[in-house]
């Protein structure tokens, strides 16, 4: 390839299409001269990488084609569109396995980028397709374009919509819990101001009766009294802490 452009330098192309073309592909487009065709398009993109990698397909006047990656001929630009057409298959069967939020958002994080070139892709051979009309292989590949486009399009969104779901539905399950804990904490809260002179009191003056139990088959009747114990704060924690039931469903305001 020439120092200052992507076009090989044993390319004999119109010397207008060097004057346009940089160091970089820059965004996928489409050019014509003297009959003439190139393209610029985007190798598909990786969603950690900000540099997009340039492919250039040259048509001659004869109907030949030659690209700059990918060999020569009409199936070179055929092979590019199938590379886009096989990553947005694997990440559709990958959405349909994704059920966390995480899983979903590295799917819609690797799709991005691909949804959008592909949508750039589709313009480019539009574009071509009106500049040459006759070309009808041109016109079957602009298609294809177009069902990646919708494709990418409508799982982009699906995925979006799964996000936005799993969002709301981890924020409705934490509202629930929050709320169950605030009812619980306002119950014990009750308990103790019910409780809290009679504690006091008692702390105050004592409340040590004799009752003829203090030395009576020690210490087992110390160890009874402790389970006893044990046993009615379960009965008081379950009191307190209410029915939770099930978590609010979809569409339940979780009252």
């Amino acid at each position: 390839m020439g120092i200052g452009s992507l076009l090989p330098v044993g390319w004999e192309v119109p010397q207008e299409f060097r004057f346009r073309l940089g160091a970089k592909v820059g965004r996928q487009r489409v050019m014509s001269a003297d009959g003439h065709l190139l393209l610029a398009l985007h190798a598909p993109p990786k969603p950690d990488d900000p540099e997009r990698g340039g492919r250039l397909f040259w048509r001659t006047p004869e109907g030949d084609w030659t690209s700059s990656q990918l060999g020569k001929g009409q199936g070179a630009l055929g092979r590019h569109v199938d590379e886009y057409a096989d990553i947005i298959s694997r990440l559709d069967e990958q959405a349909e396995k994704a059920a966390t939020a995480e899983a979903i958002f590295a799917l819609l994080e690797e799709l991005t980028p691909i949804h959008r070139a592909a949508r750039n892709l589709h313009q480019v051979l539009q574009e071509a397709r009106k500049l040459v009309p006759q070309d009808r292989d041109l016109i079957n590949l602009r298609d294809r374009a177009y069902e990646l486009e919708r494709t990418a399009e409508l799982l982009f969104n699906g995925l979006r919509h799964a996000l936005d779901y799993a969002v709301a539905r981890r924020a409705e399950e934490q509202a629930y819990s929050s709320n169950q804990m605030a009812l619980a904490s306002h119950r014990l809260n009750v308990l103790a101001a019910f409780f809290f002179p009679i504690a006091t009191l008692s702390a105050l003056f004592g409340t040590n009766l004799k009752h003829g139990l203090e030395e009576m088959n020690a210490p087992y009747l110390f160890l009874g009294l402790i389970l006893v114990g044990v046993a009615l704060g379960a009965i008081l924690l379950v009191a307190v802490s209410g029915r939770r039931g099930q978590r609010p469903g979809p569409g339940s305001n979780g009252t």
